[in-house]
């Protein structure tokens, strides 16, 4: 007996269809894969892995750094961002979503990338977290000195 694939649509659904701008964001271990798709009339929607932005970053500093790539360039109400996220944690994510809507703004325009630039929205941080070393207790910390 083959089993039928239900794909139940959600109430963002008519929000993201046609052409879309692209842009991956990295943060630490989490990358962004954003779509942004040109509003059909309402705009602004920014959905998280299928749920909206301010239900997967609850605290606002998180939520201001999603936003702010669109409000530095004006642009928030021409868009409807759709992102998939993975690894990390939540201040990772929102790092990595900022970083994606900043490259695939410059893609849509790139003379935003200017902008995008002196606010640093463009590069990439590099901070990773430091890889425990042998004969220490973490990347750094070693184990208490005993004299005798």
């Amino acid at each position: 007996m083959a089993q039928e694939t239900l794909t139940i649509p959600t109430p963002y659904d008519a929000l993201f269809q046609g052409t879309y701008y692209e842009g991956v964001g990295r943060r630490k271990t989490t990358v962004a894969r954003v779509r942004l798709f040109p509003a059909q009339g309402e705009g602004g929607h920014i959905i998280v892995n299928g749920r909206p932005y301010i239900q997967v970053f609850p605290r606002l500093l998180h939520q201001v750094m999603v936003r702010r790539p669109l409000e530095v360039t004006g642009t928030l109400q021409q868009f409807n961002v759709s992102v998939k996220c993975r690894g990390g944690g939540i201040s990772a994510w929102a790092g990595a979503v900022s970083h994606g809507i900043a490259r695939a703004l410059i893609e849509w325009n790139p003379e935003l990338k200017p902008v995008l630039r002196r606010a640093g929205l463009v590069t990439r941080d590099p901070r990773v977290k430091e890889r425990q070393k042998y004969g220490l207790k973490r990347a750094r910390k070693a184990p208490q000195y005993s004299k005798r």
